[in-house]
């Protein structure tokens, strides 16, 4: 849409409007000589001097007819605007104002990283896209159950699951173009159970030849708000031990086994992180660390040393968003406080800032599901140096997730006020500062 670029800058469209309007001065300018000329040679009926308005001053005249030229020029220039835009944009004029104000809201927004996997990652990124386009998620890449898992045994392609959630999530595509990507398959010799957006991303994989420029493409198709990354290439298998000595290895085993996990770690034990989630966490105004399954969605990517000492380096707020309810046989009967208690043990540090839970407990959980809303530890704030947050992040209509709505404007609002806090505390230390040079 050529005709909108104008809207944006830095698009070298400005430069053409005015040469255009250099063309528009020299032609009207061509055929006022024309006109002078004729008019000194030719005699003309009276009706032509009135209607030419001779009986005014000149500068008069000109002053009227710049005037109404300009009034009938703008007319038409509105009406072509809102002609064009009716035809190819939805909603009109309306529509792109309003898309105009988005983006412009958008691009300002702080760099977000958020970490994890599954539904609690997809969740999370439906709302951030409210807030900012500047979002980098990181996905976990241990997936090997259900489709995501056929296609990495058969093929050899990392589990596609959940990039394609993140995907589904990020995007602002035509509707019927996300419920095709999360369309699956109920039948077919080799079909069913597969989604097509993760065939689309293998298919793009064998096509553009590696991985990581399959999802760049996949996001130019959903016309995707951010980047989505793996926490890296390699691949990895997702080994629990539980409390009695019992190992398991597949991250879609260690939920069946129904025991007390003790400890989580990857084989290979060192992969490589992808260097693009360790920029992004870097550069990050906030990371957000869950939901999603605490030992299966988010522990994997924490386990890549790399991914964890960027954590530790980066300036940015660290968030875990605590799940709003335990997971059947991962965390029976974890509060907020093992939850945290998990991943520093498994960090061998403290990379987390804020831990935000759900306060909301009045809303019943289905009772069919064996689990428990996670509780906030009172004790939490001073057994693990972080700072706890109660909100009300749930979904009334799915209490086992949380709301995105909801959770983001819980996010951001513990971001804003912390970069509030920060400015009042560097202008307080500017003034200390000042007075102190004054008084030397």
């Amino acid at each position: 849409m050529d005709f909108l670029k104008w809207l944006y800058p830095g698009m070298h469209v400005k430069r053409w409007f005015l040469l255009l309007l250099v063309g528009i001065t020299f032609f009207s300018l061509g055929i006022g000589y024309f006109l002078v000329q004729l008019y000194r040679e030719q005699p003309f009926p009276e009706a032509v001097a009135i209607v030419t308005l001779q009986f005014i001053p000149r500068v008069a005249r000109g002053i009227i007819f710049v005037g109404a030229g300009g009034v009938l020029a703008a007319l038409a220039v509105i009406q072509l605007n809102r002609s064009l835009i009716s035809a190819v944009i939805p909603g009109g004029q309306d529509n792109i104002l309003n898309l105009v104000f988005q983006r412009r809201y958008l691009q300002r927004g702080p760099k977000v990283v958020a970490i994890g996997g599954g539904t609690g990652l997809s969740t999370l990124l439906r709302g951030l896209k409210s807030w900012t386009s500047n979002i980098a998620a990181v996905v976990t890449v241990a997936d090997d159950g259900g489709s995501s898992g056929r296609l990495r045994r058969e093929l050899g392609v990392l589990p596609p699951g959940d990039f394609r959630q993140c995907l589904v999530a990020l995007a602002d595509a035509e509707p019927l173009m996300t419920k095709l990507f999360q369309y699956r398959f109920g039948e077919g010799t080799g079909l069913e159970g597969h989604s097509f957006g993760n065939l689309f991303i293998v298919a793009m994989t064998a096509i553009t030849g590696n991985f990581e420029r399959a999802l760049r493409e996949s996001s130019r198709v959903l016309a995707v708000h951010g980047q989505i990354l793996p926490s890296t290439l390699a691949n990895l298998t997702l080994v629990a031990e539980f409390e009695d000595q019992d190992r398991v290895s597949g991250e879609s085993q260690i939920s069946k086994t129904h025991k007390a996990i003790k400890r989580v770690f990857l084989q290979p034990a060192r992969p490589t992180a992808y260097p693009e989630a360790v920029r992004s966490i870097l550069e990050a105004d906030l990371v957000v660390i869950g939901p999603g399954s605490l030992y299966t969605s988010v522990m994997p990517n924490l386990l890549v040393e790399d991914i964890a000492r960027a954590l530790k380096a980066s300036s940015a707020l660290k968030v875990y968003v605590c799940n709003v309810a335990t997971q059947e046989g991962e965390t029976d009967n974890l509060d907020a406080s093992d939850h945290v208690l998990a991943l520093t043990n498994h960090t061998s540090s403290n990379i987390i800032d804020y831990v935000l839970v759900n306060n909301n407990l009045g809303v019943p959980l289905p009772h069919r599901a064996k689990v428990s809303a996670v509780s906030a530890d009172g004790n939490l704030n001073a057994q693990r140096g972080q700072r706890i947050v109660l909100a009300d992040v749930i979904d009334p209509a799915n209490p086992l997730r949380h709301d995105p709505k909801k959770l983001t404007q819980a996010l951001m609002r513990i971001y804003y006020e912390r970069a509030q806090v920060k400015e009042e505390s560097a202008a307080e230390a500017d003034e200390a500062s000042r007075k102190a040079m004054v008084q030397n």
